[in-house]
């Protein structure tokens, strides 16, 4: 059986992970095309903000939880 515990440090950590490469893209105006399609910078900022408020939720519930 697994323990919910580990499910919400590892939802964290990659949560935590993905906002921070969204960041960087962002903040470094990286290009990225996905087919004929150049995904705009500020869908970056904007997943960059979901992802860190998941990995604060994720956080917040571990804590709930000790």
């Amino acid at each position: 059986m697994s323990n919910p515990k580990n499910y919400l440090i590892v939802s964290a950590i990659v949560f935590a992970l993905v906002a921070l490469a969204h960041l960087l893209r962002a903040v470094n105006s990286w290009p990225l095309v996905f087919g004929d399609w150049p995904v705009p910078v500020a869908l970056s900022w904007g997943a960059a903000i979901v992802t860190a408020v998941l990995s604060a939720w994720s956080l917040s519930l571990l804590r709930g939880r000790a």
